[in-house]
């Protein structure tokens, strides 16, 4: 599987999405700025935390502009997958990867944390090596991590199942609606999350739950693989 880490001023987490692919894997991801305008080679695309541009404007407004997110789109819509984590989660929103918006947290304070998460669905490519219901330990920092959607895109999203994580009941850290923690496209190759899985690789880092979901990309990206050359 060969992945890309998308890198653009202001980044911070970068290197962090690089140590879990390579811990995952075996393979180290490839570093690619921001300027990128061809991205097919990639079969998982990662768009880390940080703050693109310094937040200017607001998070994620500024580097959805980037060459390099017309070719997430292009990926994206070819089947690629693709993985926005705090940050990168709204760029996503900011781009239409994803519906929904992040907006301030509801406290107006920077929030970091290991919190708890609920895995809404377990039969996704990016879940699949969980348990539905399971409740996992993911770190957080954010400051803009406050998800929102409509009423109706919401009733929507729940009808299409694209609701992945919730924070566990009474640990919302930031007010999103219906303590939505991640979420992904009607397709379901693109997944965007407040919560970062790449800080969570390793039981002394105080969870390893974040392995399991780029494990569960990595079996997905196989299972494929193999049936396609079957």
């Amino acid at each position: 599987m060969n992945t890309a880490v998308l890198q653009f001023p202001g980044s911070n987490c970068d290197e962090d999405a690089v140590k879990a692919i390579t811990q995952t894997t075996g393979k180290p991801a490839e570093l690619v700025w921001h300027t990128a305008e061809d991205l097919s080679a990639f079969d998982l695309i990662i768009v880390p935390g940080g703050f693109s541009y310094g937040d200017y404007l607001r998070s994620g407004a500024i580097a959805r502009f980037s060459p390099a997110m017309s070719a997430v789109r292009e990926a994206a819509e070819r089947g690629a997958y693709v993985l926005g984590i705090c940050n990168g989660f709204q760029i996503l929103t900011e781009a239409g990867l994803l519906p929904g918006a992040l907006r301030r947290n509801e406290s107006l304070q920077y929030r970091c944390a290991i919190v708890p998460l609920t895995v809404v669905r377990a039969d996704t490519p990016f879940t699949s090596g969980y348990t539905t219901g399971e409740e996992i330990y993911i770190p957080i920092a954010h400051g803009d991590g406050n998800y929102y959607v409509d009423d109706a895109t919401l009733a929507l999203m729940e009808q299409r199942g694209q609701i992945l994580f919730r924070y566990a009941k009474e640990h919302n850290p930031n007010g999103s609606v219906d303590d939505i923690a991640g979420v992904m496209n009607e397709r379901g190759n693109v997944l965007g999350m407040m919560p970062h899985p790449e800080r969570a690789m390793h039981e002394w880092l105080g969870s390893a739950d974040g392995a399991r979901l780029f494990a569960s990309i990595l079996t997905t990206w196989r299972n494929a693989h193999e049936h396609a050359n079957a």
